[in-house]
C-alpha cells in the first residue's frame, strides 16, 4: 500500500509551484493585482499566487466584474447563483443541482466540480456512497469491488455565519480553478475526486450582512475603530445557532441534511472565520467517544497535514488542537461524522468584510485545559500545534483571507486525491463497525414506550430520528426480555443500524469523561429528558431479535368519542404542547379550563383540561385529529372551578443586540401558531405598553440587567437598520433609525408602569435578573455562582414546590429534567420564598441528569420559577430558559401555561381525592 500511494504524495507535496500543462495561460493581471492585495509575501502560497484563463469557461471577473479578494468588493447571493450556474453551462466538469428553499424563498443549491468523467457517473458514485453507508449484506469483497469503481466526494460550504463574509468568495475562484487548472496537483485532485460546494450555507442572512458591511464598515480600517453592534439579524431566526441546530430546524440545514443522505458525501468541511491566522479542526478533548475511533485519528491526519504544508510555504499562523472539542453532535457539518464520516472545519482570520484592516491579536488569554473557551490561550505563543505563531499584530485583507483559506483547501483536497481509496475505505468500516457496536456493546436498543400519556411529545422524538436517518420500527408482538416485557406496538430504535452510534448520542444521557475539561457548546442534549417523553436504553441484547415493522412517519394517535356530547367535550390535559395551538386555532370559542382534575365516566381528567361547548364540535374534531389531542364528550357540565382561556395580546421584547435566542423564541411561537409583536426600546419608550399589550416577554439575550437596558452603547452618529432603495436587506422583523443606545432608565419605568398597571411581565433565562436588578421587584435580590461553578448547558433536576399552579398543568410529576441556564440565584425573605417560589433547585451532584455541572452544591434550595406581584399586575421569572434553541419541548408548556392562564396565575386549587 505504501509503494502505491507514496508517488502520489509525494509529486505534488515537493513541488512548491503546481506543474502547469502547456493547455493552460495565466491570468498576468490576476497575479499583479493578488500580489497587490496580499499584505505580506508569506501571506501568499504557490498554489493560489496565479489562475488559469479559459477561452470557453468564465473567470468569476468574467461574470462578476471583479477578481476574487479585490479590496471592498463583496458578492450578493443573485450573483453568487449567476456565477455558479454560468459556469455550469460553459464547462462539463461542473453541475449544480437544486435542493431546496430558505425561510425567504431563496435557492439552497450544490455544486458539483470534477473530471468529465466524474460528472458523468455523478449517479453511480452517488449509489456506491449509499451502499458503503449501509453495508449491512455486504462483505468486504464486494465493498472493495464498490470501492474501486467510486470516487470520494468531499463537500465544503462557506457563509454559514453570515457576517463571516470571506469562504463564500473563495468558493467561486476554487470552483473555477478546480475546472480549469491543469496542474499536476489540481488535475491528481479532480481526477480522483468529487468536489461539492454549498456555496453559501446561509443564503438569507448573506444579503443583510453584505449590505451592513456597505452601508457602516466598508471604510473602518483599524479594528479599534469598529463600533459595538453588528447586523440585527442574519436568518430569520437565528445568527450564530444556525451552527447550534442539533434538531435542524433551519430550512437551509434542513436542505444540507437531506441531501447528505442523499449523496453520503464521506467529508463534509464547513469553513468559517474567527481567529487567527487558519486553524484547522483536529477534534481534541473532551471526545464523543460513542464516535468510531477511526475518527479522532482521522482528524489529526489531515489537520497536522495541512498545518506542515502551508508551514512549508511560509505562511505563519497555521496551528490545531487548541480551540474546538469533539463533544456534540449539534453543529451543521457534523452531520458527517454522526453519519459515520468526517467533519472537518477551519477558522480563518477575517475582517467582518472587505476592507484592508490593521488587526492586533491579544495574547493575555491564559492557556487552556481543553474544551473551547478560547482560541488555545496566548495564541501568539509557540506550542506544539502552533509551531509558527501568527503576529501579533498585522494588516490583514480579504486576499489574504482568500488565500489561507483555498490554500488550505486545495491541501486537504491533495491528501485525499493521495489517498481517495482510503477515505473510502475508513468511511465503509466506520459504518460497519457501527452496527457491529449495536451488537456487541449496550445499550442495544431504546424503548418508546407507545402508551405514553401525550404521544405528540414522541411523535416530536420519531421526526427528529427520522430526519437524520435514524431507523425506528414498531414491535409486531409483544416485546419479551429478561426483567421486562412492552407491549406490542411499542416503538424501538435498534442500535445494530449504520447510525446506531448517533441514536446512542441523541438518546442517552451525556457522562464528561474529564470534569475539568471545558465544552465549547452544551454538555447535554439527552432527547429523552429534553422532550420529557420516556425512552428507555435496552442491555438485553434479545431486544435485537424483535419483529418490528419500519416507520417512516409517526402520527399520535387522536381518540375522539363516537357518540356526540350533550353539554361539551373535554381535552384531557396529558402535557402536549399543542394545546396552545389548538386554543388558537379556536380562538373565537369560548373555552375554559380545568383548574382540578375531575372523572367523566372511569377516566379522571386532569387540571389544565380544556372544556369545549359541544356546538365547536365542527371545528375542534378536524383540529385535535391534526393535532394528536383526545376529545373526550360531557354528559354534565364539571363541577370543579374553572376560568376562561383567555387571550392575551403578547409582545416580545427584543434587543438589537441579542437577536438570537429571542429568534428560537419566536421559531416556537411561530410553530406552534402563538401570536405576538415583536418589539424593540422604540416601542417601549413610547409608553402605554399595557394599552396594547397583556403579556411582555423578555426572553434571554443579554448577560446581565445591565447589558439588557444599555444594549449597544450609543454611538455618536445613528446607526440605522432600516430598509432603503440602495439597502433593500436591512430593516426585516424590525426597524430602526438608530438601534444604540437601549431603552435606558425610561425603558425601565415604562415596563415598570406596564406591571403594576395590570400587566404580566415574564422573563427567561439571564433576563431574569433585570426585575430585581431595576428595581421591579424590589423585594427580591439577585447573586450569582462562584468562580469555579461550571454549567455549560447540563440537564438537572427541578422540583415543582407548588404543582397546582397553572404554569405546571400537564406536568403530572413534582420532579422534571430542565435545562440549567445559568439564570439568577434569587434572595428573598422566607415568607415571600414560600409564598412565591414555584420551582426550585435541588442542587447537589444527584440532581444532574446528563452533562457536566461542577459546583452543583451551589444552586440547592434556589428558585427556578418565581411568580409575584407587582402593583396590579406580576412578574414571572424563570432562572431556567423554558424554550431553548429547539431543543428542550419538555419545557415548553411551563411558558405556553403562562400564556393560556395569564390572568389565573394565584388558582391553587386543591387536587381533587
Amino acid at each position: 500500500m505504501l509503494k502505491k500511494y507514496l508517488p502520489l504524495v509525494l509529486i505534488p507535496a515537493l513541488s512548491l509551484a503546481p506543474i502547469a500543462s502547456a493547455q493552460n495561460s495565466d491570468d498576468t493581471d490576476y497575479a499583479a493585482k493578488v500580489k497587490e492585495w496580499t499584505t505580506r509575501p508569506e501571506f501568499m502560497s504557490p498554489l493560489v499566487d496565479h489562475l488559469p484563463k479559459s477561452s470557453t469557461v468564465p473567470s468569476p471577473k468574467e461574470v462578476l466584474g471583479y477578481y476574487i479578494g479585490e479590496p471592498k468588493k463583496l458578492t450578493y447571493y443573485a450573483d453568487v447563483l449567476r456565477y455558479y450556474r454560468t459556469l455550469a453551462e460553459k464547462s462539463p466538469r461542473v453541475k449544480v443541482i437544486d435542493i431546496g428553499k430558505t425561510e425567504e424563498g431563496r435557492e439552497s443549491i450544490m455544486v458539483f466540480v470534477g473530471s468529465e468523467d466524474s460528472i458523468k457517473n455523478l449517479d453511480t458514485y452517488k449509489k456506491n456512497l449509499a451502499r458503503l453507508a449501509d453495508p449491512r449484506g455486504l462483505t468486504d469483497e464486494q465493498a472493495k469491488q464498490i470501492i474501486s469503481q467510486t470516487k470520494p466526494i468531499y463537500t465544503l460550504s462557506g457563509g454559514l455565519h453570515s457576517a463571516e463574509l470571506g469562504p463564500p468568495e473563495m468558493l467561486m475562484e476554487l470552483t473555477y480553478r478546480l475546472a480549469t487548472e491543469d496542474s499536476l496537483l489540481i488535475k491528481k485532485i479532480r481526477d480522483e475526486v468529487v468536489v461539492a460546494i454549498m456555496p453559501v450555507a446561509d443564503p438569507d442572512g448573506r444579503d443583510r450582512s453584505i449590505d451592513w458591511y456597505n452601508r457602516y464598515l466598508i471604510d473602518v480600517t483599524d479594528d479599534n475603530a469598529v463600533f459595538e453592534g453588528g447586523v440585527p439579524y442574519w436568518g430569520k431566526y437565528t445568527k450564530h445557532d444556525d451552527n447550534r441546530d442539533i434538531n435542524y430546524a433551519g430550512l437551509a440545514n434542513q436542505n444540507l441534511l437531506k441531501w447528505y443522505l442523499d449523496w453520503h458525501p464521506p467529508i463534509m468541511h464547513d469553513l468559517h472565520e474567527s481567529v487567527w491566522f487558519l486553524y484547522t479542526y483536529s477534534g481534541q478533548a473532551p471526545q464523543n467517544t460513542l464516535f468510531d475511533p477511526i475518527l479522532w485519528a482521522e482528524l489529526p491526519w489531515f489537520s497536522n497535514f495541512e498545518m506542515a504544508q502551508l508551514t512549508k510555504y511560509g505562511m505563519p499562523g497555521v496551528w490545531t488542537h487548541g480551540y474546538v472539542d469533539g463533544w456534540s453532535p449539534g453543529y451543521v457539518a457534523i452531520m458527517s461524522a454522526n453519519h459515520n464520516g468526517m467533519m472537518r472545519m477551519y477558522e480563518i482570520m477575517g475582517n467582518g468584510g472587505a476592507t484592508t484592516m490593521h488587526r492586533f491579536i491579544p495574547e493575555s488569554k491564559p492557556e487552556l485545559k481543553g474544551g473551547g473557551a478560547g482560541a488555545g490561550g496566548d495564541v501568539t505563543k509557540r506550542q506544539w500545534y502552533r509551531p509558527n505563531p501568527p503576529y501579533k499584530d498585522v494588516m490583514w485583507s480579504m486576499r489574504n483571507n482568500t488565500n489561507y483559506a483555498e490554500t488550505g483547501v486545495l491541501t486537504a483536497l491533495q491528501m485525499t486525491s493521495a489517498f481517495p481509496q482510503v477515505v473510502l475505505e475508513n468511511f465503509y468500516t466506520k459504518s460497519k463497525n457501527s452496527i457491529h457496536a449495536g451488537e456487541t456493546q449496550a445499550p442495544y436498543a431504546f424503548i418508546i414506550p407507545g402508551d405514553q400519556e401525550d404521544m405528540t411529545r414522541v411523535a416530536f422524538v420519531i421526526k427528529i430520528l427520522r430526519m437524520q436517518g435514524i431507523e425506528v420500527g414498531r414491535a409486531t408482538s409483544e416485546i419479551k426480555l429478561k426483567d421486562v416485557t412492552y407491549p406490542a406496538g411499542s416503538l424501538v430504535v435498534k442500535c445494530n443500524q449504520p447510525y446506531g452510534r448517533l441514536a446512542k448520542t441523541l438518546l442517552g444521557k451525556q457522562v464528561d469523561p474529564d470534569p475539568e475539561l471545558t465544552t465549547y457548546d452544551d454538555s447535554a442534549w439527552t432527547m429523552g429528558l429534553m422532550t420529557r417523553t420516556t425512552i428507555t436504553p435496552i442491555t438485553d441484547s434479545a431486544v435485537l431479535l424483535t419483529p418490528v415493522e419500519p416507520v417512516n412517519e409517526y402520527i399520535p394517535p387522536s381518540k375522539i368519542n363516537s357518540q356526540p356530547a350533550t353539554v361539551a367535550y373535554a381535552i384531557p390535559d396529558h402535557g402536549s404542547p399543542n394545546m396552545i395551538t389548538l386554543r388558537y386555532q379556536l380562538k373565537d370559542t369560548n373555552i375554559k379550563i380545568a383548574e382540578a382534575s375531575f372523572k367523566s365516566g372511569d377516566k379522571t381528567i386532569a387540571a389544565g383540561s380544556f372544556i369545549i361547548p359541544a356546538s365547536a364540535i365542527n371545528d375542534l374534531k378536524p383540529a385535535a385529529t391534526a393535532l394528536g389531542l383526545d376529545a373526550i364528550a360531557l354528559t354534565t357540565q364539571p363541577t370543579v372551578p374553572t376560568h376562561n382561556a383567555d387571550l392575551p395580546r403578547i409582545a416580545i421584547f427584543s434587543t438589537w443586540g441579542g437577536t438570537q435566542d429571542v429568534g428560537w423564541v419566536r421559531y416556537t411561537f411561530d410553530q406552534y401558531k402563538v401570536p405576538y409583536d415583536l418589539i424593540f426600546k422604540e416601542r417601549v419608550l413610547k409608553g402605554n405598553l399595557h394599552a396594547d399589550y397583556d403579556l411582555i416577554l423578555i426572553p434571554n439575550q443579554a448577560r446581565n440587567a445591565k447589558a439588557l437596558v444599555t444594549d449597544i452603547p450609543k454611538s455618536k452618529t445613528p446607526l440605522a437598520y432600516a430598509k432603503t432603495d440602495k439597502f433593500k436587506f436591512l430593516g426585516d422583523y424590525g426597524s430602526s433609525d438608530d438601534i444604540t443606545g437601549g431603552m435606558g432608565a425610561t425603558g425601565v419605568a415604562e415596563l415598570q408602569k406596564f406591571t403594576e398597571q395590570g400587566g404580566l411581565l415574564v422573563t427567561l433565562g439571564t433576563s431574569s435578573f433585570f426585575p430585581s436588578d431595576f428595581g421591579i421587584t424590589p423585594r427580591i435580590d439577585t447573586g450569582t455562582t462562584t468562580p469555579r461553578f461550571y454549567a455549560p448547558g447540563p440537564i438537572i433536576d427541578a422540583e415543582i414546590t407548588q404543582p397546582n399552579n397553572p404554569i405546571f398543568y400537564g406536568y403530572s410529576t413534582t420532579t422534571i429534567p430542565v435545562r440549567y441556564a445559568n439564570g439568577p440565584l434569587f434572595r428573598m425573605d422566607p415568607d415571600q420564598n414560600k409564598a412565591d417560589v414555584l420551582m426550585r433547585y435541588p442542587g447537589g451532584d444527584k440532581a444532574v441528569l446528563s452533562g457536566l455541572m461542577n459546583g452543583a452544591d451551589e444552586i440547592k434550595g434556589r428558585a427556578a420559577v418565581v411568580k409575584t406581584t407587582v402593583g396590579s399586575g406580576e412578574v414571572v421569572m424563570f432562572t431556567t430558559n423554558p424554550i431553548w434553541r429547539w431543543q428542550n419541548i419538555g419545557e415548553f408548556r411551563m411558558m405556553f401555561n403562562t400564556i393560556l392562564n395569564y390572568k389565573n396565575l394565584d388558582t391553587h386549587a386543591p387536587p381533587t381525592k
